[in-house]
């Protein structure tokens, strides 16, 4: 009898115990077999990551993208690294430019690479001037030395273009992307993103902004792309990623602080008091009037045109004059139409 009792114990201990293994392990287990269940996609910028990217960054950290089923990673950029090619030549899945010239490029040298949404509606791309010298309108620029990085310079020409105002009556000057030459004289303005405050605030509180987008260049910011095989092939995946990112976006909207502790969480170092004076500035680019009605992600086709048409006038094609379905299509955005964000 008493033997039996001490089998009996063992045996139920020896249960118990591997109950409490099952127990342990079967979370564990759940993860892995969801995380292999995931698929994976890959954003490829051409910069280092910061706040532009704060809306994926929420929504990597609060499982927006694992609801749709997606393992999300970004991947950054710099000066060396090749963001289009290296989606074109499908290693990543999307990717993510500053501006959208660059895919009107990449389309007319036969890149097969399409913009499918589209982040900042409208470019934070601005020139910058101080009280002593202000120019507050481009008719202001005459006779004045203007600052522009190497790859601005066609940005200035279009605006001067745009309003009428020939190129020999302002001076050009190339510079880099601090603000040493305004402060110091060389130039009477400078170009660079109303979101880089960190950048911006040595210029102190009487800076006065010019944006591009106010002046007859409508230029997109922070388009996504992918490639047109990717595009036939994954659309739904697309969707998915349009639908977790733009939840994202629309939490930092409505909870900028936490969106920033979630940033920095993420990459550390970042500074958080830089970032919450620059989240305002981003969010009036992400959320306009028009996503009120079209929803974040959206964009005009028409604006497009209007960008490839002033670029080809410009002569900035020298493969030809890309279509316009070649740079873009609405297809995932129709498809996620009721599914993302209508705030403005």
């Amino acid at each position: 009898m008493a033997n039996r009792l001490i089998g009996t114990r063992r045996s139920l201990l020896q249960g118990g115990a591997a109950l409490a293994v099952g127990a342990a392990l079967s979370p564990i287990t759940t993860r892995r077999s969801r995380a292999a269940s995931l698929q994976t996609v890959n954003m490829q910028l051409g910069w280092i990551t910061g706040g532009n990217q704060i809306g994926e960054v929420v929504a990597k950290r609060l499982g927006y993208f694992e609801q749709e089923n997606i393992n999300f990673a970004i991947q950054p950029g710099g000066p060396n690294i090749d963001g289009v090619a290296i989606v074109a030549s499908g290693r990543y899945e999307i990717g993510q430019l500053s501006s959208s010239p660059s895919l009107m490029l990449a389309a007319s040298q036969g890149i097969p690479v399409t913009c499918f949404a589209v982040g900042a509606q409208e470019h934070p791309y601005a020139f910058f001037s101080l009280p002593k010298t202000p120019i507050r309108k481009p008719q202001d620029m005459i006779g004045r030395k203007v600052g522009v990085q190497a790859t601005g310079q066609v940005l200035l020409t279009a605006l001067l273009r745009r309003n009428g105002i020939p190129e020999d009556k302002v001076q050009k000057v190339i510079v880099g992307s601090d603000m040493t030459p305004l402060l110091t004289g060389q130039v009477d303005a400078i170009t660079g993103w109303r979101t880089n405050t960190t950048a911006l605030k040595v210029l102190g509180p009487e800076i006065i902004t010019m944006r591009l987008w106010d002046n007859g260049v409508r230029l997109y910011a922070l388009p996504y792309y992918t490639t047109t095989d990717f595009l036939k092939t994954k659309p739904d995946l697309l969707a998915g990623f349009l639908r977790a990112a733009g939840r994202g976006w629309a939490y930092a909207k409505a909870n900028p602080e936490k969106a920033v502790d979630l940033l920095v969480q993420e990459y550390p170092n970042l500074v958080r008091a830089d970032e919450l004076e620059a989240l305002p500035i981003m969010l009036n680019a992400e959320f306009t009037e028009r996503t009120k009605t079209f929803a974040w992600g959206s964009f005009d086709p028409a604006v497009w045109q209007e960008q490839i048409d002033l670029h080809d006038e410009l002569k900035q094609f020298a493969a030809g004059k890309p279509k316009l379905e070649q740079v873009m299509t609405t297809r995932i955005l129709d498809m996620t139409a009721n599914d993302r964000p209508k705030i403005g």
